[in-house]
C-alpha cells in the first residue's frame, strides 16, 4: 500500500492542485483592489496580479500586510503594491477606505471581496451586525457600492466575490439575519457564503439592466477550493485536521487560480453573474438561484447599511 501510496503521489497532488488560470493577460495601467491579502489566498491572489500591474492591498491589521506586500514587491519587483487600512467589521473603516481610494486613484479595474471569516465564536461588528455576515457579506456589499461608480468610469471592470463551495449549506434566515435567536459558527459561515452568491447574481443583473445600457463590469463569484489556511484558525480542531491532511488541500497558490483567472481571462471578458471552481462554470445550489432571495437580500442590506442602491 505504501509503494503504491507513493507512486500515485504525485497524480494525487496534481488532481488535488485542480485547475490553473493559464492567461499572461498583463494589466499595464490597471488598478486592482483586494481585500484581506495580507495572507492565504488573498496575498497568493497579490502576488500573481502584482507580476501585471498595480495592486492595493486592503487589510484590517496593517503590519501584517506592509509584511506581505513588501515580500511582493521583492518577488515581482513591482514596487506599485499599496497597503491601506479596512476594517470590514467597521462600516467608518469602509467608508474611509472608499474616500481615501477614490481620492487618489482616478481608475479602478478590478475589485476582489476576497477577505473572510470562518467559524467564528459568536460576536458583532462594530455596527452590530453578525461578524460572518457583517464581514463576509455586508462589508463587501458596501465597499461594492462605494466604488462602483468609478469602476463603471473604468469599465471593462470586473467585480470577483470569493464564496464557497460551502454556500449549498447554507441559506438567509431572515427572521434571524443575526443569529440572536440560535447560533452555529459553521452554518453562519455557510449562509454569508450563500450570500456572496446571491449578492453577486442580483449585482450582474443590475449591471446588464435596461436602465444600465450594459455598464461593462461584469460580477462573478467563486469557490476556491479546500485550502491550507489561515482561515480555520478559530477551530482546534479543523486546524488540528488541516495539517494532517494538508497533502489532500490546496496550497494558498493553487487556491488563488479562480480568483486570478476571474479577474484576468480574457474568455471571461463578457460573461457575468456565473460561479466558478477550478478555472470553470461550477453548479451552484438551488438556493444560490433564487432571484426572490437574491433581491429581498439586497434590499434587506441596503437597510441595514443604511444605503440606496437602486
Amino acid at each position: 500500500v505504501s509503494v503504491f501510496l507513493f507512486a500515485a503521489a504525485p497524480y494525487i497532488r496534481r488532481y488535488v492542485a485542480g485547475g490553473r488560470c493559464k492567461s499572461a493577460a498583463k494589466l499595464e495601467g490597471k488598478v486592482v483592489i483586494i481585500t484581506g491579502a495580507n495572507t492565504g489566498i488573498g496575498k497568493e491572489t497579490a502576488k500573481e496580479l502584482a507580476r501585471r500591474g498595480k495592486v492595493i492591498i486592503g487589510c484590517r491589521n496593517l503590519s501584517k500586510a506592509e509584511a506581505a506586500a513588501s515580500e511582493i514587491r521583492a518577488e515581482t519587483g513591482n514596487q506599485q503594491v499599496i497597503v491601506k487600512k479596512l476594517d470590514l467589521a467597521d462600516t467608518k473603516s469602509i467608508r474611509e477606505f472608499a474616500e481615501k481610494f477614490l481620492a487618489e486613484e482616478k481608475e479602478l479595474h478590478i475589485l476582489i471581496n476576497n477577505a473572510g471569516v470562518m467559524l467564528c465564536p459568536y460576536s458583532k461588528t462594530a455596527d452590530g451586525f453578525e461578524m460572518h455576515l457583517g464581514v463576509n457579506h455586508l462589508g463587501h456589499f458596501l465597499l461594492t457600492f462605494l466604488l462602483l461608480e468609478r469602476l463603471k468610469q473604468s469599465a471593462p471592470a470586473r467585480i470577483v466575490n470569493v464564496s464557497s463551495l460551502a454556500h449549498h449549506g447554507g441559506r438567509i434566515r431572515f427572521h434571524d439575519l443575526h443569529g440572536d435567536k440560535s447560533y452555529n459558527c459553521g452554518l453562519a459561515y455557510c449562509h454569508s457564503k450563500l450570500a456572496n452568491v446571491l449578492f453577486t447574481r442580483e449585482l450582474a443583473r443590475r449591471l446588464q439592466g435596461k436602465n444600465t445600457k450594459g455598464t461593462k463590469v461584469t460580477a462573478n463569484s467563486l469557490h476556491p477550493g479546500s485550502v491550507c489556511s489561515e482561515l480555520v484558525r478559530h477551530s482546534f480542531v479543523m486546524t488540528w485536521l488541516w495539517k494532517i491532511f494538508s497533502f489532500f488541500l490546496k496550497t494558498p497558490s493553487e487556491g488563488a487560480q479562480t480568483s486570478v483567472y476571474c479577474a484576468v481571462a480574457e474568455e471571461l471578458e463578457s460573461v457575468t453573474g456565473q460561479y466558478f471552481s477550478d478555472c470553470q462554470p461550477a453548479y451552484v445550489s438551488p438556493r444560490g438561484r433564487d432571484d426572490e432571495t437574491a433581491r429581498k437580500l439586497w434590499s434587506v442590506s441596503c437597510e441595514l447599511l443604511g444605503i440606496q442602491w437602486d
